[in-house]
């Protein structure tokens, strides 16, 4: 197997056993970037000088490796411009503290990748750049909005990758790319460098190869930072610890399957079949029921999600790019895109408009997002992990969201209730379909803080089926 093709922990063993060089590494990822990077557009820049710098990184955790990073994330020396013509030209004067800890523990970027500008959207079509495609099928689309972070791992031209998401965008697109995408709790990881979308909502996590380079980097993100305040002072584990303790005792509840939309789907008969698996590996599995209402032991419908979601996130939204005036740094507001336009209006509307002559519609969303929580806090007293689909289906093809304006939210409706609580999840391929090479995925849902559990039961699942391309060739 070519170097590129290697997985993170797999790299960092064999560089400690002196059976491959880090120079070897780089050579095989920079041929296949200049093969593939041109046709699936997936790096905006990439850092000429990345291997020179693997000489002071070698001797650490993380080797001297590639990681490809999300072009939200700022990073001195590289451009950062959010897939945003308004910020064609902007180069970062400091560093966000995701990539100053990976760099500071061995880390090298390589290269900045394509998103849906701003990160609006779950299919990278909305880059003022142009769409990135799957490597998986060039005629489909990779999901966003960290798509071209997932298409880095997936056509293996960087070792790992950093996304973001706010409300799907690491777990989609792994789900389509055929990856792992990790989704933190809210604040567990920093955001302070991250161009700001949803500032409630917005999680850096890793998109990678396997589930144990996903612990790998979290142990590196993860934790208190003083220039964000939002993160938790609660200490990071070793997030490696506990991947092979299986799931024997443990109770892991079924959700949304039982929706008209998804019954019967492929995406649903994926996840009834990861149920019955885990009940092999000595699980207990229910069933959790969909409810409108907030009940006991039953999930609180994900469809009354979207709308909580697009109104959160559009008010958000409209306060965050407002600082885009073309004074203080970027382009004028006449470069904003379509979509952005879009999401300013709708979240000043939603700022500025009433339910009622007591409250503002962006009162009321929350009133409803607080419904999530303490359903997802109840859930999480009797389970120690939820599963569902990642997303309704597979990748869609390009163009799917032509004329969509609703396109992100309808895709990412399965994990916005667990984004909206701030929950923590994870995205493990468990399907396939050989006509068209593409991936279904698994999303695995936690309590606030128990990443090291769903990392332990997205290991064991991971371990027990045959569905990572990467493990195959280990």
């Amino acid at each position: 197997m070519k170097l590129n093709e290697l997985t993170l922990k797999k790299a960092i063993d064999l560089i400690d056993k002196k059976e491959i060089s880090l120079k070897d590494v780089y050579k095989d990822i920079n041929e296949k970037i200049e093969k593939d990077n041109k046709k699936l557009n997936i790096y905006l820049s990439l850092d000429k000088d990345a291997e020179k710098k693997t000489k002071e990184q070698k001797s650490k955790p993380l080797r001297g490796l590639p990681i490809a990073i999300k072009d939200n994330f700022l990073t001195v020396g590289l451009p950062t411009t959010a897939s945003a013509k308004i910020l064609e030209d902007f180069m970062p004067p400091y560093e966000s503290t995701v990539t100053k800890r990976l760099k500071e523990a061995g880390g090298v970027v390589i290269g900045k990748t394509n998103l849906d500008a701003w990160a609006h959207g779950s299919s990278t079509e909305t880059s003022d750049f142009g769409p990135t495609k799957n490597p998986r099928n060039p005629d489909y689309l990779p999901g966003g909005s960290s798509g071209g972070s997932a298409a880095a791992i997936a056509d293996d031209m960087t070792i790992t990758a950093i996304g973001s998401e706010t409300a799907g965008s690491v777990r989609q697109p792994a789900a389509w790319c055929g990856v792992v995408g990790l989704k933190p709790t809210y604040g567990r990881t920093s955001r302070y460098g991250v161009v700001a979308m949803g500032s409630s909502l917005d999680s850096p996590g890793p998109l990678t190869k396997t589930v144990e380079d996903s612990a790998i980097l979290l142990n590196v993100i993860a934790g208190r930072d003083e220039n964000d305040a939002t993160t938790s002072p609660l200490p990071v584990p070793d997030y490696t610890k506990n991947l092979n303790n299986g799931v024997k005792g443990m109770k892991i509840g079924i959700c949304y399957i039982d929706n008209p939309k998804i019954k019967g789907t492929e995406a649903s008969s994926s996840v009834e079949k990861a149920g019955k698996l885990f009940e092999s590996l000595g699980a207990k599995v229910d069933m959790v029921l969909t409810s409108h209402h907030l009940e006991k032991g039953k999930v609180l419908n994900h469809e009354h999600a979207i709308s909580v979601y697009t109104i959160v996130q559009r008010a958000e939204v409209s306060s965050n790019l407002s600082r885009y005036d073309g004074v203080r740094y970027g382009k004028n507001r006449s470069f904003f895109g379509h979509e952005a336009k879009n999401r300013i209006m709708l979240g000043v509307f939603g700022l500025s408009s009433s339910v009622s002559q007591e409250e503002l519609v962006y009162e009321y969303a929350q009133k409803v997002r607080s419904l999530y929580i303490t359903n997802f806090k109840e859930l999480f007293s009797h389970y120690d992990v939820l599963i569902s689909p990642t997303s309704p289906s597979y990748a869609l093809p390009l163009g799917a969201t032509s004329g969509d304006a609703m396109f992100g939210e309808l895709q990412d409706m399965l994990v916005e209730p667990s984004s909206l609580a701030g929950n923590c999840g994870i995205s493990v391929p468990c399907g396939y379909d050989l006509k068209t090479n593409l991936y279904l995925g698994l999303n695995i849902m936690g309590n606030y803080f128990e990443e090291g559990k769903v990392l332990q039961v997205a290991s064991a699942y991971e371990e027990a089926t045959a569905w990572n391309s990467w493990l195959k060739k280990i």
